[in-house]
């Protein structure tokens, strides 16, 4: 009997992909969004469209507990890529909060395991993005419900943003930029997950197969952008300041200053996987 896998998230960069992913599997897909109409159109980054691997759909609102009653009933699995990055809406009431609920749904229909894609080194960043996932995924562990958390070096879509100041001629180390990544695509990081789903609870950290410092992931964004340009450093000085203005700023600003300007600094790589290579999709966008 085909299994039913719930994704949460379903819409966002990774969801559609892990949607993807479940369909090839020979999985049922429930794909938990907030619109239909949405979901059936390309997502960012080039993320596949919805409409012809969804065989169920559930609208939800994850504000909204009573949105969620009863969302897993029927559904063997759980995925969730649930979180909020750059959005306005606050990480603590999507990744953690809204995460909670979803585990809560998950534990009183008796599904077979929640497969989590947290952040690797979640434990060590002062964000609130960075404490919310930790919060949720020690949360996770504790539950009766298998827990499988991933945890991504980094996201190819997220790389964008070095290459976007690269074409402007500017590149952007933080610290000594000897901290290594090995950022993925979404669709390796869903193959990924979608490995494990099956498997027993536990942890793993995962990154593409090409692993770089931040000094040289600078340095291929200008090679590939075909420019030469000022390569900004921000020392220990500089980046407390900065992040110091962005606290008095906004919540918003707060959180994305210190989630980007630590996450540049840490050593953070995951066992190598996947055939897509970050240079490879670069070039792409150059095209």
């Amino acid at each position: 009997m085909t299994e039913i896998v719930a994704v949460a998230g379903a819409t966002g960069y990774l969801g559609r992909h892990v949607c993807v992913a479940l369909a090839e599997a020979g999985f049922a897909v429930r794909a938990l969004v907030r619109s239909q109409e949405a979901a059936r159109k390309q997502g960012n980054f080039e993320a596949p469209s919805l409409a012809d691997i969804a065989t169920e759909w559930s609208l939800v609102d994850y504000q909204r507990p009573e949105t969620l009653q009863g969302v897993f009933d029927g559904a063997d699995r759980v995925v969730s890529t649930l979180g909020v990055t750059r959005q306005k809406t606050s990480p603590w009431d999507i990744d953690f909060l809204g995460n909670l609920r979803l585990l809560e749904q998950a534990e009183a229909s008796g599904v077979r395991s929640f497969c989590y894609a947290n952040v690797i080194r979640s434990d060590s960043g002062t964000s609130l993005t960075m404490r919310s996932k930790h919060a949720f995924s020690q949360v996770l562990q504790r539950s009766s419900v298998a827990g499988q958390i991933v945890n991504p070096s980094g996201y190819f879509s997220d790389m964008t943003d070095l290459l976007m100041m690269a074409r402007k001629g500017i590149g952007l180390v933080v610290g000594d930029g000897q901290g290594h990544v090995n950022p993925i695509h979404g669709a390796d990081l869903a193959a990924f997950m979608v490995s494990k789903l099956t498997g027993p609870a536990g942890e793993w950290d995962v990154g593409g197969p090409d692993i770089f410092t931040y000094q040289e992931l600078t340095e291929l964004a200008f090679d590939i952008a075909g420019r030469r340009g000022r390569v900004i450093h921000l020392g220990p000085g500089t980046t407390r300041a900065m992040i110091g203005i962005a606290d008095h700023a906004s919540l918003q600003a707060s959180n994305l200053a210190r989630f980007f300007l630590e996450g540049f600094q840490l050593d953070a790589t995951g066992t190598c996987y996947g055939t897509r290579h970050l240079a490879d999709y670069w070039r792409t966008l150059q095209a």
